[in-house]
């Protein structure tokens, strides 16, 4: 690739981002939790964006004024979208109706275009779409639900920053829920490669009034960009030992904005993986290194429930993680 834009060197450093000891309660575990929105856009996507993006640049499958494509219910998008203005490439998200406008914003704002399907098709209608305008040769796929760069960006770069940050440079459980299933898949192998015995534990959160119509498929409308069954990284993903913990959406909005008013500017999959982080820690030696992730900011967020007043005020205490 030549004539590169000026931005192209700063697009492909890497960043390390914080990692912080955290504790909501003077008798609560300490989770160690990973400042992704510490990233350029404010979330984890980027390492993704960035890994994927420059090894196809780097193969020959993208050069300065291609165009790619991705189905995405906005952080990827918002990533890619970044990362995309960065290295001169354009960009087209396809999303389903009923994201927040901050995150259309947002990526539109880079430069992008944005295309909306039909809600009620969730990420799948978004995926096909996405698929037929790659398939027309119209753009790059990068494809973050079944790409094996997704995952390895996680474990070559981001496990390899939290052993080095955590006291115990060890760790015995990591917590996520799952999108494209690339954060939990990754670290997990990641952490493996370190000869770490670490217990892979999955977030998923439940809707707890009742409603099953969700935003991109997810298992809680009110916690975005956790999808169910969209992803070929997790369901081909070999982790032993994986416990699943099950989060009412209530609880995890709650525990976020606990997490915010701590001064921790995050979104709801935050809460999500602290209170499942907590519920973790019941199993697990009291020294234990447990390690979840922040993955994005919560200005992206300010049209959602996470700022609606009906939010259920409480501690974030691990008993009433579960439903």
């Amino acid at each position: 690739m030549t004539n590169h834009p000026a931005s192209y060197s700063y697009a492909t450093e890497a960043i390390s981002t914080p990692i912080a000891p955290v504790k909501l309660s003077d008798d609560g575990p300490v989770i160690w939790c990973k400042l992704e929105y510490h990233n350029p856009s404010g979330s984890t996507k980027d390492r993704i964006a960035r890994f994927i993006l420059g090894k196809a640049i780097r193969s020959g499958l993208l050069g300065r004024g291609d165009a790619v494509v991705e189905a995405s219910s906005g952080s990827t998008s918002i990533s890619l979208a970044l990362m995309c203005a960065q290295f001169g490439l354009r960009f087209t998200a396809v999303m389903p109706r009923g994201v927040s406008s901050e995150r259309i914003k947002m990526i539109r704002a880079f430069g992008a275009e944005v295309i909306l399907t039909p809600a009620e098709e969730g990420v799948g209608g978004a995926m096909a779409l996405a698929d037929e305008i790659a398939g027309r040769g119209e753009a790059f796929a990068s494809k973050q639900f079944e790409n094996p760069d997704n995952p390895a960006a996680h474990r070559y770069q981001t496990a390899a920053e939290i052993i080095a940050q955590v006291p115990s440079r060890s760790v015995d459980a990591v917590v996520s829920g799952v999108g494209t299933g690339g954060t939990l898949v990754g670290l997990y192998q990641g952490f493996c490669d370190f000869g770490c015995n670490t217990r892979p534990v999955l977030a998923r959160p439940v809707c707890s009034d009742g409603l099953y119509e969700l935003e991109c498929s997810s298992f809680s409308k009110k916690i975005p960009g956790v999808v169910e069954s969209a992803s070929a990284i997790f369901r081909d993903a070999h982790l032993p030992g994986l416990r699943q913990v099950d989060v009412k959406d209530s609880v995890a909005l709650a525990c976020c904005r606990q997490l915010i008013r701590r001064g921790f500017p995050v979104g709801p999959s935050s809460g999500l993986n602290f209170a499942a982080a907590l519920e973790a820690a019941r199993d697990l030696p009291p020294d234990a290194t447990i390690v979840t992730v922040f993955p994005d900011r919560m200005e992206r967020y300010f049209s959602t429930p996470l700022f609606s007043d009906s939010v259920e005020e409480f501690e974030c205490d691990p008993a009433q993680t579960c439903c």
